[in-house]
């Protein structure tokens, strides 16, 4: 067998291949093909093929580019989803989003303006501090 002949392979859906621990502080870029899971302090930018999970002890201020987004914590930034945004009751947004579909949780604190996509069609809403 050679060096390099194996192909690498993408977790399957909904396994965790990256975490930032509780207890943890980072700040720059993280790239990932896989889902992100955050639950320390992160500052910077992130970009992921698929899912990022930010959880209620986690803490972010950035940039997310990702398939879909999960924030049950403290999130600060621009937030471009291609697939869900999902706003946990525990989660706090402040910062503009781009994504096909958004839940808001009941209790969940969002501040930004929302740009949706159904199809073709788009929709763009400015909203103040909304509770649910």
């Amino acid at each position: 067998m050679m060096f390099g002949s194996k192909k690498a392979k993408l977790a399957p859906n909904g396994e965790i291949e990256t975490i930032v621990g509780k207890d943890t502080q980072l700040k720059g870029a993280l790239k990932a093909k896989g889902t992100i899971r955050i639950d320390g302090d992160f500052e910077g930018d992130i970009d992921s093929e698929h899912d990022i999970i930010i959880g209620e002890s986690g803490s972010v201020s950035a940039r997310i580019n990702a398939r879909n987004v999960m924030i049950s914590g403290l999130m600060k930034g621009n937030i471009q989803a291609t697939g869900c945004l999902e706003l946990m009751a525990s989660g706090r947004l402040y910062g503009d989003i781009k994504a096909n579909v958004l839940i808001v949780g009941e209790g969940a604190v969002f501040k930004g303006a929302s740009d949706m996509a159904d199809g073709g069609n788009s929709a763009s809403y400015q909203d103040e501090i909304v509770s649910v």
